[in-house]
């Protein structure tokens, strides 16, 4: 399967949270999408990794997407190395997108960072075809994705690029509420954290909504990138 967009997070939900607005309307669209997850979240504090498992399947189905798959690396103790990259590369070369989302370069959770700088070293790496990797039982090419994006999370980062969701809201958030065991529940019994509250569930909207109306539409979602964005015409910014 050849992907145009692969969209890869630390956690199930970092996608969900931060560019499942882009993936829905990308994948209206005719656009095939998917998504990796880096870890199964087992060090969350509400649910289980198995809990998780299941919501990050219906948050896929909902989005639409071709795929989601999982490296099960270890939450918060995954490292940036060679055996961590091989395993990235390897599954960049088997489905060659054109374009990788990732976590965001500076956050409050340390995976987001960590992932984000992870993710882009992978995707630098999987373009050298002196780097040989197996699949299958067969040797992989090369690839390099073109644009590698970075969503925003906890953090309030300046974007460099802004995608107008409007319309895509409501699956966005759809998307998110599938993982019912993290976000504001008022009959849970789970502890409370800095995502289960209401506010954080309202902040989700309500970013959207101002990084809409800086680009004079209802809602939106904003990008830091690694190089220049460029357009064929000045005409093509709007």
């Amino acid at each position: 399967m050849k992907l145009d967009i692969l969209a890869i997070g630390s956690h199930p939900d970092d996608v969900e949270l931060s560019c499942s607005g882009t993936i829905a309307k990308e994948v209206d669209r005719g656009k095939k999408v998917g998504i990796l997850d880096l870890t199964r979240g087992e060090l969350g504090t509400r649910g289980t990794a198995e809990t998780r498992d299941r919501e990050a399947r219906n948050a896929a189905e909902i989005l639409g997407v071709s795929f989601r798959e999982n490296l099960e690396f270890s939450d918060a103790f995954f490292e940036n190395n060679t055996s961590h990259q091989l395993e990235i590369i390897k599954v960049l070369r088997k489905y060659r997108p054109e374009i990788v989302l990732c976590n965001a370069v500076d956050d409050r959770h340390i995976d987001h960072g960590k992932g984000a700088k992870l993710v882009s070293d992978a995707c630098f790496l999987s373009g050298l075809r002196k780097i040989e990797t197996i699949h299958d039982r067969e040797s992989q090419e090369s690839w390099r994705p073109k644009h590698v994006y970075h969503y925003i999370q906890w953090k309030n980062l300046k974007p460099d690029v802004v995608v107008d969701i409007s319309g895509y809201m409501d699956k966005k958030m759809e998307s998110v509420k599938a993982y019912k065991s993290q976000f504001f529940d008022e009959s849970s019994k789970e502890p409370q954290t800095p995502i289960s509250s209401s506010n954080f569930l309202e902040s989700i909207t309500y970013r959207a909504r101002d990084l809409g109306r800086l680009i004079n539409t209802e809602h939106a979602e904003g990008f830091t990138v690694e190089r220049y964005p460029a357009v064929d015409s000045i005409f093509d910014l709007i």
